[in-house]
């Protein structure tokens, strides 16, 4: 009976220790859930996402509400090897995730920005059968502009934007113009601001 309470104790104290998830989580899904499909809808389009409870300093308020509103016990999630153990922590928390160490067995990916951008190559891109399996990768960056930088285009997107973003690692926008040459296979890509996301879906074609 001791150990049990002893054990008890223990995870009150490290529950207690996790900053919040969203406020009220049906409510929140929802509004983050058509945010995403209207920006998925218009790939390049910078959607904001409001304010949300502040996650750990290592994850971006609107990267995380991504998670939350789409990832679960069934979607495997990558950190990277240098993911800060208070980030696990709350995303496994609040999602209830599986984190693998592995690209190629994730569901979702969120790499912060500042840190070194893996080998895209290596998530799922889905298969032919399934394209619809294929993984989500979220990249947090500083800032998004509209109207300068590289030219995207494609479905959805009527003539071209041009999107400029700032906290991108340089091989990011090659890995984008070859990821779009294997669609229907391929992974889809989030970028994400403190505040704001922005969709680049496989389909996207990027003009450098």
């Amino acid at each position: 009976m001791q150990g049990c309470e002893k054990r008890e104790k223990r995870e009150e104290r490290v529950t207690a220790t996790i900053a919040p998830g969203l406020k009220n989580p049906a409510q929140d899904n929802q509004r983050i859930f058509r945010a995403i499909l209207l920006t998925m809808s218009r790939p390049g389009t910078v959607t904001v996402l409001g304010n949300w409870p502040k996650p750990p300093a290592s994850l971006h308020p609107a990267a995380t509400a991504v998670c939350l509103a789409l990832a679960d016990m069934d979607t495997p999630l990558w950190l990277g090897p240098a993911a800060p153990r208070d980030a696990q922590t709350y995303l496994r928390f609040h999602c209830g995730s599986p984190l693998v160490t592995r690209e190629e067995d994730a569901v979702f990916a969120i790499i912060p920005d500042g840190h070194a951008l893996p080998d895209l190559a290596r998530f799922n891109p889905g298969t032919l059968e399934y394209p619809d399996r294929s993984a989500t990768v979220i990249i947090q960056v500083r800032s998004i502009e509209v109207g300068c930088g590289v030219r995207l285009s494609g479905p959805g997107i009527r003539d071209e934007v041009r999107l400029a973003v700032d906290g991108l690692h340089t091989d990011f926008w090659q890995a984008m113009q070859w990821n779009s040459h294997r669609f229907p296979l391929g992974f889809d890509t989030i970028l994400a601001t403190e505040t704001e996301i922005v969709s680049l879906p496989r389909t996207v074609r990027v003009g450098i």
